[in-house]
């Protein structure tokens, strides 16, 4: 999800590597039959042409299947519950005390290359010398590649080829369901045990959040971000995950747009006014680089809302990976959450 604040994107250089070859490299990432199509996963074996039309429409055509994927944090965590294995990640996916940033969800540090772990950070150089076959990243704004820099992305294009898989305006299982297609694609086996079981679980976490929202249809949930000088609350439109919930029956408070500037997303709230919206919940953005609680609870309008008074502050993991298990594992966490709160502090 688009960071807050906004942050200018900083310059990497470009090296003069464009002339490594892309294609045909040995790798580590999942190795199994290829397929011709990005509506659906082939079964069929052999190494033939391979090709996937993105969701830029950009239609990608390689001589065999790439077997040397490069992914952003996300979309890299995404493939990697489906059975994919990158050879390299972009994007947050290492705390600084060395350990792992939830955003890359089960993806095994220790076993892949890092090319940048900060917004604007992408050593193209780096890459480059990987010969990757295939670059994979999510998008909030339309054709444009998650954490991949704009001054960089003429050079990273020369290297190899990329897929862009839209994250907003979707409905939140068709994003799951199209990250499953292009891991069978790539070589992942669907019917994998540990897909199936976290598809079950998935399905079984959706059905509890439903009777949940049945049985407590008073209880109303608000969705924030924050920095020292604004809180921001999520427009549900424009959030998949929000949307969904919704759609199982949560009485989510949402503001009824969001402010022009920030492109959609949010309507953002000076401190002063952050009463404006009143819920008996609030779940609050859990990423590394958002404002912490503690340090919310040192503006006073914020600190006399109903649910930060009663304790009613859970986590918002707002750069889940689009995955099966990664959302089962949030629903999860969200029930549990929301079976202790109250639902009487706001009418």
């Amino acid at each position: 999800m688009p960071a807050v604040p906004r942050r200018t994107l900083l310059a990497v250089g470009v090296a003069a590597v464009l002339g490594v070859s892309a294609c045909g490299a040995e790798s580590s990432s999942s190795a199994a039959p290829s397929t011709d199509s990005s509506k659906a996963p082939s079964t069929s074996a052999g190494q033939g042409p391979w090709t996937w039309t993105d969701d830029r429409g950009r239609n990608i055509s390689l001589p065999q299947r790439p077997r040397r994927v490069v992914a952003q944090s996300g979309a890299a965590a995404a493939l990697w519950d489906f059975g994919v294995r990158p050879v390299a990640v972009f994007g947050p996916h290492r705390l600084k005390d060395g350990g792992r940033d939830p955003e890359v969800g089960e993806v095994d540090i220790s076993t892949v290359e890092s090319i940048g772990n900060v917004w604007g950070e992408f050593n193209v150089e780096k890459y480059a010398s990987l010969q990757p076959d295939l670059l994979v990243a999510g998008m909030y704004q339309k054709n444009t590649l998650w954490y991949v820099p704009k001054e960089s992305e003429e050079a990273i294009d020369q290297i190899a080829p990329s897929v862009g898989v839209q994250l907003s305006g979707k409905p939140l299982v068709e994003i799951i369901e199209r990250y499953g297609q292009l891991a069978a694609a790539l070589g992942a086996d669907p019917e994998a045990a540990p897909v199936v079981e976290a598809e079950n679980r998935f399905d079984a976490a959706s059905a509890e959040l439903r009777k949940l929202a049945a049985a407590r249809p008073d209880l109303k949930v608000m969705v924030v971000t924050a920095t020292p000088d604004n809180l921001y609350v999520a427009y549900l439109p424009d959030h998949p995950d929000i949307t969904y919930w919704g759609e199982l029956g949560l009485n989510i408070v949402s503001p009824p747009e969001p402010t022009e500037s920030e492109g959609g997303f949010w309507e953002v709230l000076s401190w002063e006014n952050a009463d404006k919206y009143q819920a008996d919940v609030i779940l609050v953005d859990a990423r590394a680089q958002s404002m912490k609680i503690e340090e919310m609870a040192r503006k006073p309008t914020w600190a006399k809302l109903p649910a930060v008074k009663a304790g009613q502050l859970y986590p918002w993991h707002a750069a889940e990976r689009y995955s099966h298990l990664g959302y089962a594992k949030v629903m999860e966490e969200l029930k549990a959450d929301l079976d202790k709160a109250r639902d009487d502090l706001v009418k």
